[in-house]
């Protein structure tokens, strides 16, 4: 049951992050697009860019920053690399980017949070 639960939060944040971006002037391209590495919760692009999100949602703004780590980040920017070459045209720039969500707060979207 608190697997249900955590699922159904998640689905909410990568929602909430979705509406954050369109209206930020994103194009929503992907959700929750799955590779054989790992998933990407986001793909969108604009003005050039193509970026991969990765959308963390927590019960409490002081959970947010343990939300996200190194590891978690190499998962996204690998299952990136399996799929960038669908999504980018024309030499567009690809970035990883975080978005932190939790009740009472608005969006932190962290821009290329991944520079290996």
């Amino acid at each position: 049951m608190k697997r249900q639960r955590a699922e159904a939060a998640g689905r909410k944040g990568e929602l909430a992050a979705e509406l954050y971006l369109r209206a930020k002037g994103w194009s929503v391209l992907a959700r929750r697009r799955k590779t054989a590495v790992g998933e990407i919760d986001l793909v969108a692009r604009r003005a050039g860019v193509i970026a991969f999100v990765e959308v963390k949602w927590r019960k409490r703004t002081e959970d947010l920053g343990f939300a996200i780590d190194e590891y978690r980040l190499r998962r996204v920017a690998a299952a990136a690399e399996a799929v960038a070459h669908e999504y980018a045209q024309n030499g567009e720039d690809l970035r990883i980017d975080v978005i932190l969500l939790a009740p009472g707060r608005l969006p932190q979207h962290i821009v290329n949070a991944w520079q290996p």
